[in-house]
């Protein structure tokens, strides 16, 4: 029986080393840039939407399907908000910014509301109003400032790259894998 815990095949290592490397420097770069690696993002987002658009209606004209009209409709929707994000890839950006500040906000206000339910108290009720004060706080601040928004949100992709770079250059190190697994069995 063979478990998460027997070691790679040498040229697997040598893979999660090397893919490893190339995301620690990638993230480097988006922690130096977080505004232009959030852009970057919703730019390669509106290309792979563009290609689901195309899919889309190939998918509607050619397969037997019902809405064969809807599909074909809603692809060629897909095709004008992909092709509006890659014409405009700041100005989505800035939409998508908006948008994370209003949920910002609405969030910060239901942590405040649940501290509040009459469920909550002592450290927990105390940490929900600080929370939510937090959260209400940043999405004032991403709506105020877009281009803070889209820099937090950049710079909290770069974090996430960073840390996944890390696991698989010490997976491809150790020879063992950094994922938790939850098939393993005793």
């Amino acid at each position: 029986m063979k478990t998460s815990m027997d070691k790679s095949p040498n040229w697997l290592r040598g893979v999660q080393i090397g893919l490893g490397i190339l995301v620690v420097i990638l993230s480097i770069y988006a922690l130096a840039y977080p505004g232009a690696a959030f852009v970057s993002l919703v730019l390669i987002l509106g290309i792979i939407l563009f290609i689901v658009g195309i899919e889309t209606i190939i998918s509607g004209i050619f397969l037997p399907i019902k809405g064969r009209g809807a599909t074909i409709g809603l692809g060629i929707l897909v095709l004008i908000f992909s092709g509006f994000v890659i014409a405009f890839p700041g100005f989505a950006t800035w939409i998508i910014t908006v948008f994370i500040g209003i949920a910002l906000l609405f969030g910060g206000a239901a942590s405040i509301a649940q501290a509040f339910s009459g469920k909550e108290y002592g450290w927990k009720k105390t940490f929900l109003i600080g929370v939510g004060a937090l959260l209400i706080i940043l999405g004032i601040m991403v709506l105020v400032s877009p281009v803070f928004g889209a820099q937090l949100a950049g710079f909290v992709i770069a974090i996430g790259l960073l840390i996944a770079g890390i696991r698989m250059i010490a997976g491809g190190a150790t020879g063992r894998n950094m994922m938790p697994d939850a098939s393993i069995t005793k």
